[in-house]
């Protein structure tokens, strides 16, 4: 988020305040056609306009990336969070002996928490309890979750969860994606992932062609600490920064788009496009039909008072059904509301390498009826499932989650340096223009070929499509630039006075 340009620096305060090309003064002949002596020089080709560019949309986005950054460290860490603040419900104090049949701890449950429909079970392994969801109409996507100890049937406790996760993780998933304001908030967040990827890539293009005269990898990579005080040593800083964290930066942009409003349903829909989306398995029962037998224990229809479609009493036969079709680790398991559909039992192995096996079971004959192997995933839908685990901390472990903390750190310092960077290019002269800083200079419109300009209003046409949070925001940035310095240009008839703009 460099406010750099290829310009000369304006100074810092206790530095010379002298006139520069970049708007922050004029020199004795400001308002003379520009070529002719003693004129500024117009600024040409792509990096002045690059520059403008990454000046104000680090300026006016900065803020949304603060926020993202410090809401997203909170959420790395909620696994450990969880396992302290929710130590009694998720897990127990040492496994004794084997675990209770599963309908056992179903039926503990249940007992518990008598309304609501069965909808899903995770059972528990090792120290980890089993977590039974019931669904509620005023409930929607959340669940009332009820956790049993495998062991001995106890209920450890009871959580309203969303998707299986508690309520401290979804507060903080919220804060994150939308800052609780529901659907308008979650402008904030694809905003802020939109213009991640321009401002990283377009600070590496301007540091790079500011390292034109010496590009070692020391110059590139590290500050200059010989640089002295003001901008340009707090520009090394900046830099370097964002050049050991791009990598990292471009990956939690393209990630946190997957999921976005308007980029994310762009992505979805190209996913479909191209049959690369998540397969999931059929749970359609050949023969089944509404009126067919009920009452049998392996998952007819049963006229339950506690509102199942199904009989419970079928989930250790599904279950080991599924383990004696390779189904290992952690599963989940999805109980249908009545005989005419399948169970699913699906690995939900988050941890490098990723376990995501699906199988269907008819519980009549604790028989599978649909597999879909994770391995057999189209490449695309792989990628993203890989992408989302690394974004949300899982993918890695811990190693994961440090990364992710130190991404989140850099990036915090990186907008903290960009805006003192956009304090001290501040003019120091009472007579000059923009106190809070000067952006790079106008005119560089002029200096790129029509064949590049057609190629530009393309891409920003396309991007206006793909991601409306970054093509609307950059058309309206463009047009304002262009129209603005338009007006300036129609403007001087006259010779400025001191401090105008000469090069707009």
């Amino acid at each position: 988020m460099s406010v750099s340009s290829d310009a000369p620096d304006l100074p810092s305060p206790g530095e010379e305040a002298t006139g520069t090309p970049e708007g922050g003064g004029v020199s004795a002949g400001a308002g003379a056609p520009a070529g002719t002596p003693g004129s500024p020089r117009r600024p040409t080709g792509f990096g002045p306009l690059l520059a403008r560019l990454h000046f104000y949309a680090g300026v006016l986005v900065a803020p949304f990336l603060l926020v993202a950054a410090v809401t997203g460290l909170l959420y790395t860490f909620t696994p450990q969070l969880d396992a302290f603040v929710y130590d009694k419900e998720l897990t127990v104090a040492r496994p004794a002996g084997a675990s209770l049949p599963l309908a056992e701890q179903v039926e503990a449950a249940r007992a518990r928490h008598q309304k609501g429909t069965l909808t899903a079970v995770r059972p528990g392994t090792g120290d980890s309890t089993t977590q039974v969801d019931f669904a509620l109409p005023e409930l929607g996507e959340r669940a009332h979750t009820v956790y049993v100890d495998p062991y001995t049937g106890e209920v450890t406790g009871q959580l309203t969860t969303w998707y299986g996760s508690t309520p401290l993780k979804t507060w903080l998933d919220d804060l994150h994606r939308n800052l609780h304001l529901g659907t308008t908030g979650r402008y904030y967040s694809e905003f802020a992932a939109s213009w991640l990827w321009v401002l990283v890539l377009g600070g590496l293009v301007l540091w790079w062609r500011r390292r034109r005269r010496n590009r070692s990898a020391r110059r590139l990579l590290l500050p200059d600490l010989a640089a002295g005080k003001g901008v340009r040593r707090t520009r090394g800083w900046h830099a370097a920064t964002g050049v050991w964290l791009a990598l990292g930066l471009l990956a939690l942009s393209a990630t946190g788009l997957t999921w976005s409003r308007f980029a994310g349903a762009h992505f979805g829909e190209a996913l479909d496009a191209l049959r690369s989306g998540t397969p999931a398995v059929s749970t359609a029962l050949p023969g089944a039909s509404a009126g067919g037998p009920g009452g049998h224990h392996h998952g007819g229809a049963v006229d339950s008072p506690t509102g199942d479609g199904v009989d419970p009493k079928a989930i250790d036969g599904v279950l080991a059904a599924a383990r004696r079709d390779g189904l290992s680790g952690p599963v989940a398991i999805g109980v249908p509301q009545d005989h005419t559909a399948a169970w699913t039992v699906s690995q939900t192995r988050n941890l490098w390498p990723v376990g995501r096996d699906s199988v269907a079971v008819d519980a009549t004959t604790d028989r599978v009826v649909d597999r879909v192997d994770f391995a057999d995933w189209p490449v695309l839908a792989k990628l993203t499932r890989w992408g989302i685990n690394a974004h949300m901390g899982t993918l890695f472990g811990l190693v994961n989650q440090i990364l992710l903390a130190l991404l989140a750190i850099g990036l915090t310092c990186m907008t903290v340096l960009g805006y003192r960077m956009w304090w001290q290019r501040r003019p120091t002269r009472a007579d000059r223009r923009a106190p809070l800083g000067t952006p790079p200079a106008r005119g560089a419109w002029r200096g790129i070929p029509y064949g590049a300009l057609a190629a530009g209003v393309l891409a920003v046409v396309a991007l206006g499509w793909a991601l409306p949070l970054l093509g609307l925001p950059l058309a309206a940035f463009l047009a304002a630039d262009l129209v603005a310095g338009a007006v300036r240009r129609r403007r001087r008839v006259t010779p400025p006075t001191a401090g105008a703009d000469s090069t707009g």
